[in-house]
């Protein structure tokens, strides 16, 4: 028998394997590549998977950011790494990859962020290899050069949405605005609330809580202000109470 018929050996998953997918020792979950060459980068990559991780946090929606999506059960070197992709109808939860046979689906959504280390046609080459592979929306941001790109699937291939700013996602129901401007796109959730990065998050908290306190305080010195004048007119009222008892 040779080694290609062989049957495949299978291997229990190891003591640290708590992801939903099945564990496969051809399938690597890391390809020794940083997940992002800019902090640019970084920042996009985060704001739009936390964004749509909790716009959908109450659906079978499977929001990824930077996980390998082997496609082909057979070849682990057939594989890709959106910087976030969006898969409908799978459960949520921690994956060590995106393997296409398990999740018996591709990505329905994809989003790539430019970066200095990706050729000029950088999108044009992810392009051809997402639409064979069935992805229904694909988008391609560039931070610095200020602008963004997009293509539907229509009629069996994704073709490009020709008025990008102010498109609302058919998937995603997400709406891109301000795409022009230098690191400054906004992304409206349904709500018309704009996504937002994990450091303004913070930032929003902190004024909130900030103001949570000066309005604390205002309203223990209101009530320290109202329990001095009633103070005040109760030793008033006494007085007065005094002065009659005397005159009388």
């Amino acid at each position: 028998m040779s080694t290609a018929d062989q049957p495949v050996r299978k291997v229990a998953a190891p003591s640290w394997w708590l992801n939903l997918d099945p564990y496969d020792p051809r399938f690597p979950t890391s390809d020794g590549k940083p997940m992002a060459d800019s902090t640019s980068q970084y920042r996009w990559m985060v704001t739009i998977q936390e964004g749509l991780d909790l716009l959908f946090h109450d659906r079978d929606v499977l929001v990824a950011c930077n996980i390998l999506w082997y496609f082909d059960s057979e070849d682990p070197k057939k594989r890709l790494a959106p910087d976030v992709l969006v898969a409908f109808d799978r459960p949520r939860g921690d994956r060590g990859s995106y393997k296409q046979w398990f999740e018996g689906t591709p990505p329905h959504v994809v989003f790539e962020i430019h970066s200095k280390g990706n050729r000029k046609d950088e999108y044009l080459r992810k392009l051809r290899l997402y639409d064979p592979l069935g992805v229904e929306e694909y988008y391609y941001y560039n931070p610095i050069g200020a602008w963004l790109r997009g293509w539907l699937r229509e009629e069996g291939e994704l073709r490009p949405i020709a008025a990008i700013e102010g498109w609302t996602s058919p998937r995603l129901r997400i709406t891109f605005t301000q795409t022009g401007v230098k690191e400054g796109m906004v992304i409206l959730g349904p709500d018309g609330e704009p996504f937002q990065h994990a450091q303004e998050v913070y930032q929003d908290r902190q004024v909130a809580r900030r103001l949570a306190r000066d309005e604390q305080r205002r309203r223990i010195e209101a009530e320290r202000r109202a329990d001095a004048e009633r103070q005040r007119a109760e030793r008033l009222a006494a007085r007065l109470r005094e002065l009659g008892e005397t005159l009388d």
